[in-house]
């Protein structure tokens, strides 16, 4: 399956990046608007509704409808693992309903000196429509990299100093 992998530096501490990154909130806010985002249901491993934080067994029901065209898509995202370090830290996502046969986000941040943090987005996935999505996969970065380079940018917007 193609891999899609981007790094940014993003100039604040490693608990405030990370802080950021575990909740819903962090993911709207760093959906572009053009996705039309809505957060449908958030509940934890228990069914909590809205947990603080999003946990290993959490899942997050949402839908998007990119540029405002066509039928809403959903998109049922659960997180399967999170590890807490000293100097570092990382969940992983995987779409269990949505518009990818498979996709497995891995969210890694790690600490660059008191003050920085390194947050490194690595994505597995296959494109829909069958043969034709797995000969198309590897061009999956034309739809990403952008996507991934506006998460970034209002990453370091929202919480540099």
């Amino acid at each position: 399956m193609p891999v899609f992998e981007r790094e940014v530096r993003v100039s604040a501490p490693l608990d405030d990046v990370w802080e950021f990154h575990a909740t819903a909130d962090g993911l709207v806010a760093l959906t572009p608007d053009w996705m039309h985002l809505r957060v449908e249901e958030s509940r934890g491993p228990d069914g909590e509704p809205d947990p603080a934080e999003l946990t290993a067994g959490s899942v997050v029901v949402s839908s998007i409808r990119p540029f405002g065209v066509g039928p809403r898509q959903r998109w049922v995202s659960e997180i399967v693992a999170r590890e807490e370090r000293e100097d570092g830290a990382m969940f992983r996502d995987v779409m269990r309903e949505g518009p990818f046969p498979e996709w497995e986000h891995t969210h890694q941040f790690r600490a660059a000196g008191d003050l920085a943090t390194v947050v490194h987005d690595r994505v597995v996935y296959e494109l829909p429509g069958g043969r034709l999505g797995e000969v198309a996969g590897p061009l999956g970065f034309v739809g990403m990299e952008p996507m991934f380079r506006f998460r970034h940018r209002k990453t370091r917007e929202l919480l540099e100093a």
